[in-house]
């Protein structure tokens, strides 16, 4: 692929900086939040080891699809699906898929920076020796308090907002390119600290045993399941912000090679948070399987307890707000990227407008724990519901489309020209793209709707 076109916002400086800024929207709370409390609910590795298996069948042929469909747009992922579906000569209606993948980023910063607050106040908890010396029920005690205080969380979901739009107002090179530049960096840095950290504990070699010997006594359908679900959500495929990143892929740059160093890079940073938190739990004598709770309720308890607890617990929730920029960033940039293409107003007015929608919904998602929590829909309240409507419903079926255009849609002459790859990669990447991917995520889908 030429140089031919180019994305009127701009392009990354070099295939280093795509790397970083796409690992960093694939690097969020999923994988130092979500990725170790449903391995140690899913009893260890065996499930890291479908995990892996199914990233590397499922999740990087999908995101070689995705970032090529942008590359090939080079617009917003509503405006790339326009213009590939007239390219292709099929159904306009394709351009539904960008609307869907624009909607479900918006959505899903707008619980996600909710929760990124959170580990902003916990970084201040940390600091200010909140931690030291507590037992289980005061730390508990702690996350409910917060989570009572529509003030506190309003306050921290603000200054994150705040602070995600601010680097996307800068535009490509001077804000995105920048921010990922030295947050990614930083990101492995406290991670490699946190994990050397967690070889001193005395419970190193028990939290390696954990997470790498497989024991398929532990694995049954409803595990196999999830570490496919999780594999696709971890890389950030069917919301947009893959697509609307590799619109701004330079053409000289291999898509196929730079997809496997991100799948790479996001599956360490995964793997590292496992390496560095279950030897605290086990030396602790906590439980791994505690579920969504083990980094608000079961890690402070440890790092209130052990040598240095005050500055690693510092380091740790430093390391989640990190992880959840990078992510933010991305969520928000497909409807930035249209505003700007279609409403013919600049980059500033178009942040301020699509910020303060999704900020206004956030805090609608902080009265769900508190002053709104009697309202349920369908059961669910408002966070509940934006999280199963986004995570289960939308994201697997934008991935589903994703692979269906890419495999069966578009001309296979355009798709080999994008990703330049020799016959045998070519074939193996097709067969996985039309067949194998597309009957993995629609398993997935059935299964979240109860068929399966």
């Amino acid at each position: 692929m030429t140089d031919k076109t180019r994305s009127i916002h701009g392009e990354w400086s070099s295939r280093f900086a795509f790397i970083l800024a796409a690992t960093g929207s694939a690097v969020g709370l999923g994988n130092i939040w979500k990725f170790p409390y449903i391995t140690g609910q899913n009893g260890g590795g065996a499930f890291v080891l479908v995990y892996l298996l199914c990233v590397a069948a499922i999740g990087i042929p999908i995101m070689i699809a995705e970032i090529m469909l942008g590359r090939r747009g080079r617009q917003s992922p509503i405006n790339t699906m326009q213009t590939l579906a007239a390219e292709a000569k099929v159904d306009p209606r394709w351009g539904y898929l960008g609307w869907m993948g624009m909607i479900a980023g918006f959505l899903i910063l707008a619980y996600y920076s909710v929760i990124a607050g959170w580990s902003m106040a916990y970084i201040f908890k940390a600091f200010f020796g909140g931690f030291f010396g507590t037992d289980a029920g005061e730390v508990k005690q702690m996350f409910d308090n917060l989570m009572a205080s529509p003030i506190q969380q309003i306050f921290w979901h603000t200054v994150f907002m705040f602070i995600t739009m601010q680097v996307v107002m800068r535009g490509v090179k001077g804000g995105l390119e920048k921010a990922v530049r030295f947050l990614m960096p930083a990101l492995f840095v406290i991670l490699i600290i946190l994990v050397a950290y967690a070889m001193a504990s005395g419970a190193y070699a028990q939290g390696i045993h954990f997470l790498f010997s497989p024991d398929f006594s532990k694995i049954n359908a409803d595990a196999i399941l999830t570490a496919m679900g999780h594999a696709f959500f971890t890389l950030s495929l069917g919301m947009g912000a893959i697509m609307v990143y590799g619109s701004y892929l330079p053409g000289h740059v291999s898509i196929a090679k730079t997809t496997f160093y991100i799948a790479g890079a996001d599956t360490a940073v995964a793997l590292l948070a496992g390496i560095a938190i279950f030897p605290l739990v086990f030396a602790n004598q906590l439980e791994v399987a505690t579920g969504p709770g083990l980094i608000f309720q079961t890690l402070p308890l440890a790092f209130g307890h052990m040598s240095g607890g005050w500055l690693f617990g510092v380091l740790f929730f430093v390391l989640l707000f990190f992880a959840a920029l990078t992510s933010s960033i991305s969520l928000i940039e497909p409807a930035v990227a249209w505003l700007v293409e279609n409403k013919n107003i600049d980059r500033q007015k178009a942040c301020v407008w699509s910020g303060t929608a999704c900020w206004g919904l956030g805090v609608a998602v902080v009265f769900s724990f508190n002053v709104w929590s009697g309202f349920k829909i369908f059961d669910k309240n408002l966070f509940e519901l934006l999280d199963y409507l986004t995570a289960n419903l939308m994201l697997p079926l934008g991935g589903l489309c994703i692979a269906v255009f890419a495999g069966w849609m578009m001309k296979q002459a355009h798709a080999e020209q994008e990703l330049e790859l020799p016959a045998q990669g070519f074939q193996a990447w097709q067969f996985l793209i039309k067949y194998v991917a597309p009957a993995a995520v629609f398993i997935v889908f059935l299964h979240v709707l109860g068929v399966l």
